[in-house]
């Protein structure tokens, strides 16, 4: 079975973006082998912030041959043919999905849509680089409410530029 893997960077203080949605305080690091990781996966799903902030920053080519699922209300499919939008999580969907042939599934950045799949267990790992910056505030990790996740430690890598990449497992 694919697994559907939150793959972030984060400040050190736990944002995942500025507070109007930066990611310029990500470096580029040598040390991670960038190609190896997209690899890994042939689907992403985004949210709408997410989606329009990577194509707007990275371009549509960088997703090619990559299937795209965007979580939005508000964005219209006519005008993004290159991906399916959904208006909201449809678990039954995602198993399905999840059970198709096919690598592993990225959870491409988006606290809310984090929170929404982790709420209906659907989040097989959290995989994250902790940055070292401190923002002060921004985009956290994981938004709002309490509800603890337990989470298992499976391995760790601390790169020279002081990244720190960490995966866990969601304990289910």
């Amino acid at each position: 079975m694919r697994k559907i893997r939150y793959i972030v960077a984060m400040s050190l203080d736990g944002f995942i973006a500025g507070p109007k949605g930066e990611v310029d305080w990500i470096p580029k690091d040598p040390e991670v082998d960038f190609a190896a990781l997209w690899a890994q996966f042939d689907t992403f799903l985004m949210g709408r912030r997410t989606y329009e902030a990577a194509v707007a920053g990275m371009g549509e080519k960088l997703f090619s041959g990559m299937t795209r699922f965007v979580f939005s209300r508000t964005l219209k499919p006519e005008k993004h043919p290159n991906v399916t939008i959904w208006s909201e999580v449809n678990t039954g969907w995602l198993r399905s999905l999840k059970n198709k042939p096919g690598k592993d599934i990225w959870l491409f950045g988006g606290s809310s849509l984090f929170r929404s799949l982790l709420d209906t267990d659907e989040v097989d790992t959290v995989e994250v680089s902790v940055m070292p910056v401190l923002l002060g505030e921004g985009v956290p990790l994981l938004t709002s409410p309490y509800t603890p996740t337990k989470l298992r430690l499976v391995s760790q890598q601390a790169f020279r530029s002081g990244r720190m990449a960490m995966t866990y497992d969601v304990e289910r």
